[in-house]
């Protein structure tokens, strides 16, 4: 056989068959938590059965704890969402900015290797 001609097949081999390996090579799934914060009540007064009593917890800042350890911060957007990546493990995400003093901003999760944890917490505004 020539040697241009094996030396082709080679390359169209190595071409073809190096890209199917290396797609078919699982790649490990992102881990962490994400979610919507609401916080309930969203203003001072009698709930009223006209309007919501809950409403996004917007542009919040929170701490993400393992143990008494701070490991992560991540900031609501307008409308409560968020998303922050963490290994596996126990946390804690709590509020510790002077809004935090009244109410309950205290939440726990259990983050699992290459899953993220879909919540909906809600936050009590301590408003009465």
């Amino acid at each position: 056989m020539d040697r241009r001609f094996v030396s082709c097949v080679i390359t169209v081999l190595i071409a073809v068959v190096v890209p199917m390996a290396t797609a078919q090579t699982p790649t490990p799934g992102l881990s962490g938590i994400e979610g919507v914060i609401m916080v309930s009540p969203n203003r001072p007064g009698p709930i009223r059965n006209d309007r919501p009593s809950a409403g996004p917890a917007a542009n919040i800042e929170f701490v993400v704890k393992k143990e008494e350890a701070r490991v992560a911060t991540f900031t609501t957007d307008g409308e409560g969402r968020f998303r922050v990546l963490l290994p596996p493990g126990h946390y804690t995400v709590l509020r510790e900015d002077a809004g935090a003093r009244v109410g309950h901003w205290r939440f726990e999760a259990e983050v699992k290797a290459g899953e993220m944890i879909k919540v909906q917490w809600t936050g009590d505004s301590g408003m009465r």
